[in-house]
């Protein structure tokens, strides 16, 4: 009983050390969707149709959602 009761304080202790920061998802995903922009920019000047309309695609939802979480997060 005293071996859980030490490894419970020692585990509080480090849970306060640790700072708490708000949930941030929107930088990543901005960033991911200036990746697949100018992925599909550069296959759309080599010629690659295929994969510059899938990587617009894909900039485009992430662009969406990245919106859709940044509204939310300003009403919650």
């Amino acid at each position: 009983m005293a071996l859980s009761a030490v490894a419970m304080a020692g585990s509080a202790s480090i849970a306060q050390s640790v700072p708490v920061a708000p949930l941030q998802f929107g930088g990543g995903l901005l960033s991911l969707a200036i990746v697949f922009l100018i992925l599909a920019l550069v296959a759309a000047v080599l010629g690659a149709r295929g994969v510059a309309g899938l990587s617009m695609g894909i900039a485009k939802w992430l662009v969406i959602i990245f919106v859709v979480l940044a509204i939310l997060t300003f009403f919650l």
